[in-house]
């Protein structure tokens, strides 16, 4: 589904991604982990068109994606849940769903996917007149992942999902994550928390410094000695 070869991206004179390869087959959930500045926000964001490559190819359900406008990537149906949430706090959680939906390519499936971020997340339901401002941490992030639906993606971009929540919080996020990828949505996850990744995720990919070091299956990486002990802590028990 979502094809990288090559991929470099800088900030200005600043190169941050350096020749990056990295593949999603439908309905996968593929982890990106590596430490603070890797490089793995910077790589969600090239891919999403909001930041220019200066080298590679992103290839999207078989479209070269590499040049292609944010609101155009959204229409071919792919996603981004931002680090921060990023919600519109003066907004109430309907408005901001609707403001989502402006980038559906119909009204009425903009509509449709307002019910089905609602039946995934009641609470937000019940709060859906309430300003996003005034929501906790995790219903903000509840309300980040069900903006990002309403488009009706086939692939989502989750950038550290966990950020900043408590852990019961973290343990429903992630149930979510995996309900959504049940319904057949493909997911590439950037999640700071290394064995919350490994353990939902199919495979991963470890980045260092702008550059994939080490690729593998999810299960064959947390029993890596290397990976346990600089990710995992060295104290994971498979």
């Amino acid at each position: 589904m979502l094809q990288v070869e090559g991929l470099e991206t800088a900030y200005g004179p600043l190169q941050v991604l350096w020749g990056i390869d990295l593949r999603v087959e439908p309905g996968e959930i593929v982890a990106l982990i590596g430490a603070n500045g890797a490089g793995k926000s910077t790589f969600l964001k090239t891919c999403m068109g909001l930041l220019r490559s200066k080298g590679g190819r992103i290839v999207f359900d078989g479209r070269d994606i590499t040049h292609k406008a944010i609101h155009q990537i959204v229409r071919i149906g792919m996603a981004l849940v931002p680090e921060g949430r990023h919600v519109f706090p003066d907004l109430t959680v309907t408005e901001n769903l609707i403001v989502a939906g402006y980038g559906a390519s119909n009204p009425d499936s903009a509509e449709s996917g307002r019910q089905v971020a609602f039946e995934l997340f009641p609470r937000l339901f019940e709060r859906r007149f309430q300003n996003a401002g005034t929501l906790s941490g995790g219903e903000q992030q509840m309300l980040a992942v069900a903006r990002a639906l309403v488009c009706r993606p086939r692939m989502l971009l989750l950038d550290e999902p966990s950020l900043g929540l408590a852990p019961m919080l973290v343990d429903q996020l992630f149930d979510l994550i995996k309900k959504i990828n049940d319904q057949g949505t493909t997911i590439l996850l950037v999640e700071q928390n290394a064995f919350l990744a490994l353990d939902v995720s199919r495979r991963a990919y470890i980045l260092q410094n702008g550059r994939v070091v080490t690729t593998g299956t999810s299960a064959e990486l947390m029993r890596e000695d290397n990976v346990r002990e600089s990710y995992l802590g060295g104290t994971v028990d498979i």
